[in-house]
């Protein structure tokens, strides 16, 4: 048998919007695995029930449901169903590892047959805006049928591990090497060159996450700075977010070019809400922002408190008033050197390369179990020095 088992992952997220977690480990899971991405319908006039399936350059399928324009409820099930099996048919796969990211999903996937049931939980999906009703007694469902569970943060694990006997805390990793050369002083992007210094930096999904009424009084306060947001508007209206002459809304950016904006910031920023979204929230910029050489400051995230604020890495900063002061710290710091030394060693021991190989062993020991697929694997060792 082909040793590179298919493997289905079921998101919520699309493959092409931001790129995290799912990105990094499905790229390095297709070293190992056939990986066809199912992405949430698309509903279109004149069109399907068809799935569109595309191939990334690193081998990954992308696979899209294409659902008529109105289909919904029951229906929009019934055809990503049928979608489904129709697909394992023509691709004549028997066997197969579901990796899910979204509970929902079960929806449609319920009746199919996986040889391992894997449930990567990066967030509290529940807890954000727009959350479906179902989708807490899906989860329970899917706890359920789980042989194996994953969660990308320390917040999220203290909770999720009551849930199940196979619980694994795998917290969002980070690329330094994409990130360091941030450190070189890369040319500065067109659409920021003519934003005056000092520059406070966010990049991420603007959401309900997002403490907007910080981010307002933080630019009335200091009409010096220039506060720069990057990323898409999701969830929220775009006339929710504060407008003042000093906030830069840049829109949504490459993974690749986000080291050049980064290095051309004097502070970066997380600028959270303290409500239910955030609660357990473990954001992949923090060490991502550090790799570039940049001060954080963040509001009094848990993931972040833990372990980059007890460490000195990232200043932590509730009000206004006590998030201006930590930017204008960080500002005039002098330091740099130290503080840098003590980012490295810290960020020396963490990489998306670890944390895949740290998961990828608990999916190989589950399916050594049967040996027709414990042959033909890369091992930890390989996969770490990818």
């Amino acid at each position: 048998m082909n040793p590179h088992i298919p493997i289905l992952c079921f998101s919520h997220l699309r493959w092409h919007f931001v790129y995290q977690r799912p990105q990094h480990l499905l790229s390095r899971c297709q070293i190992n695995a056939d990986v066809f991405f199912f992405e949430e319908p698309v509903h279109e006039e004149r069109v399907g029930p068809a799935l569109h399936i595309r191939r990334e350059e690193n081998g990954l399928h992308v696979v899209t449901p294409l659902l008529p324009l109105g289909t919904s409820g029951a229906e929009a099930i019934d055809a990503q169903r049928f979608l489904l099996k129709n697909f394992l048919k023509e691709r004549k796969i028997h066997s197969f590892l579901a990796w899910y990211y979204t509970p929902m999903a079960l929806e449609y996937t319920s009746d199919v047959k996986p040889e391992l049931v894997i449930y990567d939980c990066m967030d509290e999906l529940s807890a954000f805006q727009g959350a479906p009703p179902q989708l807490v007694e899906l989860e329970r469902e899917l706890f359920r049928r789980a042989d194996l569970v994953f969660v990308g943060g320390q917040s999220l694990y203290h909770v999720k591990r009551k849930q199940h006997a196979n619980v694994h805390c795998f917290p969002s990793s980070i690329d330094r090497a994409h990130f360091v050369v941030a450190r070189e002083g890369l040319a500065n992007p067109t659409d920021q060159r003519l934003i005056p210094h000092p520059r406070i930096g966010f990049f991420g999904v603007l959401d309900e996450r997002l403490d907007t009424a910080l981010l307002a009084a933080v630019a009335e306060q200091n009409p010096q700075w220039s506060l720069i947001l990057l990323g898409p508007v999701v969830k929220i209206r775009p006339e929710q977010l504060p407008r003042l002459p000093n906030i830069h809304y840049l829109g949504q950016k490459q993974y690749g070019d986000l080291p050049a904006y980064l290095s051309n910031w004097d502070v970066a920023m997380l600028p959270f809400a303290n409500n239910a979204s955030t609660r357990f929230i473990s954001p992949t910029k923090t060490p991502e922002y550090l790799a570039a050489g940049k001060r954080v400051v963040s509001t009094p995230i848990q993931d972040v408190i833990e372990p980059y604020g007890r460490l000195g890495l990232v200043d932590i900063a509730a009000t206004p008033k006590e998030f201006s002061t930590a930017i204008e710290s960080a500002l005039t710091s002098t330091d740099d050197e130290s503080w840098l030394d003590r980012v490295d060693q810290m960020l020396s021991h963490i990489s998306w390369d670890k944390t895949f190989a740290g998961m990828w062993h608990e999916v190989t020991r589950l399916l050594g179990r049967s040996s027709e697929y414990a042959a033909g694997y890369t091992t930890v060792k390989e996969i770490a020095s990818v």
